[in-house]
């Protein structure tokens, strides 16, 4: 059996600039598709009457350097054919001249039918032979009956998208300018990541506001008159919840020894005992959203993790000697809907392997609530073939896309099972005026639980697992009493789950857009994932503010979602696209106007300037965010700054940088931690006397490691065997191989657990200059890595590097789901 764990990183690393796609054996018919991956599965489903070739994504958009929209004529886009897809584009052509018939068979959402336009209007192909297919599964079945019924390019998802498009670049193109002034070149203000921004940025400001409030708990423990309870040998457990049949609430220990007071040699008697079955209905199938919030907490993935993997899975999988094989539906959708035929294959499978009393009676479209703004254009995320457990194909599977699997596969098979089934009790225990409340569940019947249980945030608890044998009007002797102080908790930061579900929530964004907005703000340094939680860095904190402080609509959530709703609009034909991008313009000249002429935030702080007493200011310098006087330039004072977990910012004297604790060598006085233009460094606090710097690196427990030049590390040259050491260059330190010239192998530094120095081992894509056919070499500058040309400078080529989930390093490519600007 073939593993595919070695072939599917190959399936991965396609050369976008080979054009050697079509197979030797023309056909009469020729399938366009986006992905070289789709197209080998696509391929093993039609005869030798179709040839399958692959776009490798978009071939048009707007321009990079120029706002690319001809405002002034209708919003008009100046589309242009992107760099390195002439080739790709020259040989659809010669295809497409050879083809009696042309079906475009993009991924069936709306960028999906823009990318079928743009072919076809690149292509030249006359409109009676060319046709829209779509594809919801890539098995034999899916592929077959998309190609039987052939349709026209939607033309009203094709403007819904278009306007889209065009919303993005408008605010994008018209805003950021505007922050590259008070801040630094380069920055952008997305329409829609700008608002999940502010989301983060505004949670963060509830927790620094909030204060504790403080109250307590009091439980009591009773035990039957016997002495000893007949359930599990414990007292029985309540908690104090009302007095005289009215909630009570314990704010101080004030409280606490007045009811205790009362409490005082009174009889305990059970007032209640409410018992009940429970029935637990499992989820829906998957929804793009609900994947993502799923993979998030039980995983641990991102969304664009998730949504990479899940592309890879619908568009195939190679299962040995079956070939590529689709092994789920349609990822991006809102619909829980599934075909009638999953639904019977799932249930023949449940019948099979856990018997007829785990048969539910199956989700149909009639049984699903709809949502406000649900398209419902395609089924919900489910494997095409329940007989493909993911135990079954695991060795084919790399282990992200085995464990992705196999819980979309659980989720789908698990919600055509019986409902879990719990006995509950709640027993309420009176002594005197006062009501003591337990609450109990225990499983009785699995149900769909024996095969997958859905996740939860962390702080959503359930009840105990423990139901105390008592009957009505009995008395019980107190054992004691037990009061425990509490203090009211702020809201949580938003983690990834969190905020995908707070963006569905509010209509913000589209379910195929999370993973681009959330990524993207995270790129441009605009948020931190701390402990798996977002957190506005000040850089955010500052655009967040400058944004809001002059945008009031642009960048509100309800406007969001309201834009949104008329995208919706324009895709059903209710609203002309041009109209959206006419209203839009009107108000947004009028803010962007204002904007322009004055922009500006209260940036200032609480504590005034010790030289001149006039206010401080946070402001944003190429080694980022610091304090500076706001009677700037008669008064220079500045200095860097801390927030503490309040958020209140605390002065740092700039000039002595952060204490270590640690000698300088050369002169004995205190080494200091201080910002350069490429980072943190250890400076000599006698500076300028003693110009002592050094290199460190931070370990887990928050220590510092001095990094000295020239140190050994313990690992050999992986290309020579010969000894690695430490060098400094202009970009800070890293691994270079002893043996320099004669061996060039460089790598960057990390420290493992036990502190030791450790090479950055690399996972790099194979690129190939297109312009002299040389194998390029990664590099690393102060912006950041890229592949550059070796035969520089006789040839000049350069591209943006990106690493991937997997780790891989390759070249960075317009991103196939560019939603966002």
């Amino acid at each position: 059996m073939a593993n595919v764990k070695s072939n599917s990183t190959s399936q991965r690393r396609v050369n976008m600039w080979d054009t050697s796609q079509s197979p030797q054996k023309k056909g009469k018919n020729l399938v366009i598709v986006e992905s070289p991956a789709k197209a080998r599965t696509i391929e093993r489903y039609l005869g030798r009457d179709f040839t399958v070739m692959a776009s490798v994504g978009h071939v048009r958009d707007l321009p990079k350097n120029e706002l690319g929209v001809e405002i002034e004529d209708n919003f008009t886009p100046k589309y242009k054919t992107i760099k390195g897809k002439k080739k790709i584009i020259d040989a659809l052509k010669s295809a497409a001249k050879e083809a009696d018939k042309i079906y475009l068979a993009t991924d069936p959402d709306r960028e999906g039918e823009a990318i079928a336009w743009h072919i076809a209007t690149a292509l030249k192909t006359k409109a009676d032979n060319t046709y829209r297919v779509q594809f919801n599964e890539i098995t034999k079945q899916g592929v077959n009956e998309g190609i039987k019924e052939p349709g026209r390019i939607n033309m009203n998802r094709v403007n819904a998208q278009q306007s889209r498009r065009i919303l993005d670049r408008l605010v994008g193109y018209k805003v950021s300018p505007l922050l590259w002034k008070p801040l630094k070149y380069g920055l952008s203000a997305g329409r829609v990541q700008s608002v999940a921004l502010r989301l983060i940025c505004e949670r963060e400001e509830e927790i620094e506001k909030f204060v504790p409030k403080e109250y307590w708990t009091l439980d009591g423990y009773f035990e039957k008159s016997a002495g000893v309870p007949e359930s599990k040998g414990e007292a029985v457990k309540a908690r104090l919840e009302k007095k005289n049949g009215k909630k009570i609430e314990i704010p101080d220990e004030k409280k606490v020894r007045e009811i205790l007071s009362d409490l005082e040699n009174k009889e305990a008697k059970v007032a209640d005992v409410a018992k009940k079955e429970l029935r637990q209905s499992p989820a829906a199938p998957f929804i793009t959203s609900t994947l993502q919030q799923d993979a998030n907490r039980k995983l641990g993935f991102t969304a664009k993790k998730t949504m990479m993997l899940a592309q890879q899975l619908y568009e195939g999988i190679s299962l040995g000697s079956e070939g590529p094989v689709g092994l789920i539906t349609y990822m991006r959708t809102d619909s829980t809907r599934v075909s009638s035929e999953s639904v019977k294959q799932a249930k023949a499978f449940i019948t099979k392997h856990f018997g007829e009393k785990f048969l539910g009676k199956g989700r149909s479209a009639k049984s699903q609530k709809k949502k406000a703004g649900t398209q419902d254009a395609h089924e919900a995320i489910r494997p095409t073939n329940v007989d493909k457990s993911p135990d079954n194909i695991k060795n084919f599977l790399t282990n992200d896309q085995y464990k992705l699997y196999k819980l979309i596969w659980d989720r789908f098979v698990a919600s055509q099972m019986a409902p879990a089934l719990f006995d509950q009790s709640t027993i309420t225990i009176t002594v005197g005026d006062y009501e003591f409340i337990t609450k109990g569940k225990i499983l009785k019947f699995p149900g769909f639980m024996k095969l997958y249980v859905e996740s939860k945030e962390n702080g959503e608890n359930n009840e105990d697992s423990i139901i105390y044998d008592v009957e009505k009007d009995e008395k019980l002797e107190v054992k004691n009493y037990e009061e425990k102080q509490h203090f009211t908790s702020p809201p949580p930061r938003y983690s990834e789950a969190r905020l995908v579900k707070t963006l569905e929530q509010k209509g913000i964004g589209r379910p195929s857009t999370y993973a681009s907005i959330i990524s993207t703000i995270i790129e441009r340094n605009y948020v931190l994932l701390e402990e798996k939680k977002f957190r506005p860095t000040e850089l955010g904190r500052i655009v967040n503010k400058l944004l809001i402080s002059n945008f009031t609509n642009l960048f509100n959530a309800e406007f969001t979602a309201e834009m949104e709703k008329e995208l919706d609009q324009v895709e059903s034909g209710s609203k002309e696209w041009v109209e959206l991008l006419n209203e839009f313009y009107k108000d947004f000249r009028k803010e962007l106007n204002k904007a322009e002429e004055k922009f500006d935030a209260d940036l200032t702080i609480d504590e005034k300037c010790p030289k001149c007493g006039k206010k401080l200011i946070i402001k944003y310098g190429k080694n980022g965010s610091f304090i500076a006087c706001s009677g700037y330039p008669d008064c220079r004072f500045s200095c860097n700054f801390e927030r503490d977990e309040n958020g209140k910012i605390k002065l740092t004297d700039d000039k002595n940088g952060k204490s270590t604790g640690l000698q300088c060598e050369k002169c004995g006085s205190e080494l200091v931690i201080k910002q350069s233009r490429y980072g943190e460094i250890l400076a000599c606090s006698g500076y300028p006397d003693c110009k002592n710097i050094k290199s460190f690196l931070r370990l887990k427990d928050g220590t510092l490691k001095v990094i000295e030049p020239g140190e050994k590390l313990e690992e050999k040259c992986p290309k020579c065997e010969s000894e690695l050491v430490v060098k400094s260059g202009k970009n800070g330190i890293f691994a270079a191989c002893s043996s320099y010239p004669d061996c060039n192998y460089t790598a960057n530094i990390k420290v493992d657990e036990d502190g030791n120095l450790k090479p950055q081992i690399l996972k790099i894509d194979t690129v190939k200059c297109e312009k002299c056919d040389a194998e390029m070499v990664l590099k690393r500058s102060r912006r950041g890595s890229f592949f550059a040309c070796p035969n520089y400078p006789d040839c000049k080529n350069t591209k943006a590097a990106v690493t991937n989930e997997d780790g891989l390093v390759t070249v960075k490519q317009k991103k196939a789901k560019s939603n966002t600007e």
